[in-house]
């Protein structure tokens, strides 16, 4: 039941991410879907018992981070560079 309430605010984000008529709206869109990605593979691994499975969530939170960075710096001063 609760994989098909993550499988639903996914396409639910998905939508916000392809209309979302700001950048800013995007942006909240991608950051709640790489955390619902996040949670959706740890109830995996649980399910499961396979801990290999959880190791992609590290990479994903800090994607997502970074991705908040460099949106914020472009937002900030127009010009990713350095």
């Amino acid at each position: 039941m609760v994989i098909f309430v993550y499988i639903a605010s996914m396409v639910m984000f998905f939508v916000r991410i392809l209309r979302g008529p700001t950048i800013f709206d995007r942006v909240i869109a991608v950051d709640a879907l790489s955390c619902d990605l996040a949670v959706f593979m740890a109830l995996i691994a649980l399910y499961t018992g396979n801990p290999h499975i959880a190791f992609p969530m590290i990479f994903i939170a800090l994607w997502a981070y970074v991705l908040d960075l460099y949106v914020s710096k472009y937002l900030e001063f127009k010009d990713i560079g350095e």
